[in-house]
């Protein structure tokens, strides 16, 4: 079986869907070839830099305009919509290249425009392959809803309905939820993991994932955070965010260490050691970290995390059936994210004012509302959405006569 998997890097929740899903397909069935495909990257990369760039600078700079532009996005026949719809089918034709030489026998989408200009390139050229558009956030999008598309994967039933109001029929739509790693599903020895990482497992740990936005922002949530009364630790992943690293790392440092000590710390310390900070103030034991591949033992270990409301990350939360304190959501998709998952008791909205110091403190003190977010999850879950996606493909290979394809074995090729 020859999969093709349609990505972009606008986010990073798109690739990490594709990956988690080409590992599961790997894990099933290791004689396929499944490539994954940076897809505006491959087609332009003066293209991906502008939109790649672009989305960046409107999330993070202009989120109101970044809301605006998505608001827009979401109607038919505005503009802006014309515009795209122009812009995919001027480059349609250059996705043409990967399709010949790969040959797929099946098309995975985890990003809009990719689904997008395979659709149009289906249409216009015939293509007889099946093409699954996976949507990556928990609310529903017009720029998902592309003519030839065989299968629509959502996160949730209440998004089953939306998709029908806007033209979908019911068949086509399967709530089977964003992939996530099989690792964030899996149980892990808690004791062993804190007595790895040189902390406490008898208090409770809020983790926060500080992603690639905002310095600011979240040192404010964590100076909040911290000063609660009640007893926890805190671990901090600051993800690739150097900026965001140093500063954490600059902030515990002063206020562990006297000056004289200081300057030696800081000189023997490598560029990005995880750094533990047992100090008075802030008065919680926290532990810094700059990037790991280990992010589900990290919220296996954790009672409550703190996050924007990306896609990707809410649902590794959801897997691991960790509480989630949302901040700082970007308008457009990460607010409507933040929305639904208010409303299903899953998580609880965190603001820079004091109101967040006494929501986490609430949550501390009271283990079964945290309890109770838990169970929730735990009710909302869709499972392992990469095994349902897995035998969907199968039936639609089945469906469109290349059932051979299956069990074929296949030549393995890199992702591009």
């Amino acid at each position: 079986m020859r999969v093709l998997i349609l990505s972009a890097t606008t986010g990073g929740g798109h690739m990490r869907a594709a990956y988690a899903l080409k590992d599961y397909i790997k894990s099933q069935n290791p004689d396929s070839s499944v490539m994954i495909s940076d897809t505006i990257q491959y087609i332009s990369p003066f293209l991906n830099k502008a939109v790649t760039e672009g989305y960046v600078y409107l999330a993070t700079k202009t989120p109101k305009l970044f809301g605006y532009v998505y608001r827009n996005a979401d109607k038919d026949d505005t503009p802006l919509n014309k515009t795209i719809d122009l812009a995919t089918t001027t480059v349609r034709n250059k996705l043409r290249p990967l399709i010949d030489e790969f040959k797929p026998d099946i098309i995975i989408s985890t990003h809009t425009f990719a689904s997008e200009i395979f659709t149009a390139l289906k249409i216009k050229e015939g293509f007889n392959l099946p093409i699954i558009s996976i949507m990556t956030d928990f609310a529903v999008h017009q720029t998902y809803i592309n003519e030839g598309v065989d299968a629509y994967i959502v996160s949730s039933h209440e998004m089953i309905n939306q998709m029908v109001e806007r033209g979908v029929e019911r068949v086509k739509i399967y709530p089977y939820g964003i992939p996530v790693k099989q690792e964030f599903f899996n149980s892990i020895d808690r004791q062993k993991a804190f007595e790895s990482e040189g902390m406490n497992p008898d208090i409770p740990t809020v983790l926060i994932m500080a992603g690639s936005f905002g310095v600011t922002d979240v040192l404010k949530i964590y100076h909040k955070i911290v000063k609660s009364p009640e007893n926890f630790q805190v671990i901090v992943i600051t993800g690739k965010n150097e900026k965001l690293y140093e500063t954490f790392d600059r902030y515990l440092s002063k206020i562990t260490f006297n000056n004289s000590i200081l300057d030696i710390e800081k000189s023997l310390r490598p560029k990005y050691l995880t750094h533990l900070s047992r100090n008075r103030k802030p008065t919680k034991p926290t532990k810094l970290m700059y990037y790991t591949d280990e992010v589900e033992k990290y919220m296996h270990m954790a009672d409550i995390i703190v996050t924007k409301p990306g896609g990707l990350t809410v649902s590794e939360a959801i897997a691991s059936e960790l509480p989630m304190g949302i901040f700082k959501a970007i308008p457009g998709q990460e607010e409507q994210n933040a929305d639904f998952l208010v409303r299903g008791h899953m998580a609880v909205r965190l603001e820079k004012d004091n109101t967040c110091t006494k929501i986490i403190t609430d949550l501390i003190a009271n283990p079964e509302k945290l309890k109770s977010m838990k169970q929730a999850i735990r009710e909302f879950s869709r499972g392992n959405s990469s095994a349902n996606i897995y035998i969907l493909m199968k039936e639609l290979l089945k469906k469109y006569g290349n059932e051979e394809a299956i069990d074929r074995k296949e030549e393995q090729i890199t992702d591009k």
